[in-house]
């Protein structure tokens, strides 16, 4: 992948290939604009979702932003295809999601196609910067399902949750800092002996 992540100051998509999929002329202005001005050289302007599809079997490309509308609401259908459809590396190509409706039904949607985040429109080039970032620094792991293709969609890894059935490990190792807590001796110490009354 292109994408240098080392630092937001120095962040430049010059030797990216950066897919757009928008049908509208002020909709692909703006997204040229924000990704030139990030260093973005190698753009492929799709205006519909054949044209970006011919892209995407053509040629290996970096990053796509795709209007979720783009045309009559064929960006979802877009991404999706990418995920199932398209070939290695692009099936995995970081996907932004603009639009300028996000009811809950849009981002779920946006979700389960298989986008990485989706963008409410107008767009901020700082939020589109920081986005590129983040998911060019996640890495997060792509999921093959039945019903889902895409980027894990889970945030956070909080690890086993806690309560009963945890492992033996991390029950002496809560017992040991109980302990610790109220003064006793850890159980792999003995405790010194005690003195009698009459020393």
């Amino acid at each position: 992948m292109a994408l240098d992540v080392a630092s937001r100051a120095r962040f430049n998509l010059e030797r990216a290939a950066v897919l757009l999929l928008d049908d509208t002329p002020m909709g692909m202005s703006i997204l040229v604009q924000i990704v030139t001005g990030l260093g973005a050289k190698h753009l492929y302007r799709c205006t519909s979702v054949e044209a970006a599809k011919d892209v995407a079997m053509t040629a290996e490309i970096d990053l796509a932003i795709v209007d979720a509308m783009a045309p009559e609401g064929k960006g979802y259908d877009f991404v999706e295809w990418l995920r199932r459809e398209a070939s290695e590396p692009n099936c995995y190509t970081p996907t932004l999601i603009t639009t300028a409706h996000t009811p809950a039904s849009d981002i779920v949607r946006a979700r389960d196609c298989g986008g990485h985040f989706i963008i409410k429109k107008p767009i901020a080039p700082i939020v589109m910067l920081e986005r590129i970032i983040w998911v060019a620094k996640a890495g997060r792991p792509f999921l093959f399902t039945g019903t889902y293709v895409g980027p894990d969609r889970r945030f956070r890894d909080d690890g086993p949750p806690d309560g009963i059935g945890r492992r033996r490990e991390d029950q002496q190792k809560a017992a040991e800092a109980e302990a610790h807590a109220v003064g006793a001796p850890p159980p792999d110490e003995e405790a010194p002996p005690e003195r009698s009354a009459a020393s």
